[in-house]
């Protein structure tokens, strides 16, 4: 992986002709980003993007199918590391402490990362544009972690209480991200601990 240095830098530098710079989904995922900070998330293009990568439009779209999937980066890879953090569980210990520690393994991230992924969830949480394509990915996102309350009550996925949790949980995790983009002082994984404690214990 490119650091953002080697990233602006290559940013910076045109592309020989007829020869397109290598790149890698996390490359054009750091120019998008610096990109969409510089001028707008809506007034970037894909061609501004592979412009700045030095490769052509359709050498982008091998890497995302669009400007919107870029924002999430490996979205898909990242579901299956929860679902797999959630099958890790230990059975014998409460359903939610399960669901909670999950929760914020998935989120812990190097410390030379958080900004990049802070930047990302500005974008997912504040950009509108980004509003109906996010709706669908939480969706996947909920439906893991209904899956696995499911799985521990013994009832189906459409259950009310399964539901319940799967959709409780993921404003949780949003509530928590919220209030760390409101003050970068606070830590992630602290918030979203206490914010699926709370829920937990029934707001008590």
């Amino acid at each position: 992986m490119k650091s953002p240095a080697q990233a602006q830098n290559a940013s910076a530098t045109p592309a020989r002709a007829g020869r397109p710079q290598a790149t890698s989904p996390e490359a054009l995922e750091r120019l998008g980003f610096m990109l969409f900070a510089r001028q707008g998330f809506d007034r970037t293009t894909v061609d501004d993007i592979a412009a700045a990568a030095g490769i052509s439009r359709r050498t982008f779209f091998r890497y995302f199918a669009s400007k919107n999937d870029l924002v999430w980066g490996d979205f898909e890879g990242q579901l299956t590391r929860l679902r797999a953090l959630l099958a890790a569980s230990d059975p014998d210990i409460p359903m939610m402490d399960a669901i909670r520690a999950a929760v914020v393994e998935f989120n812990r991230f190097d410390p030379a990362d958080v900004p990049w992924h802070r930047q990302r969830m500005e974008l997912i949480l504040r950009v509108p544009t980004l509003q109906a394509d996010s709706t669908l990915r939480y969706a996947s996102w909920r439906g893991i972690i209904t899956e696995f309350a499911a799985a521990r009550t013994g009832l189906a996925p459409s259950d009310l209480l399964p539901t319940l949790v799967g959709h409780t949980v993921l404003a949780a995790a949003i509530a928590a991200y919220d209030r760390w983009l409101t003050d970068d002082g606070n830590c992630l994984t602290d918030l979203l601990d206490q914010a699926v404690r709370h829920l937990a214990d029934g707001f008590g």
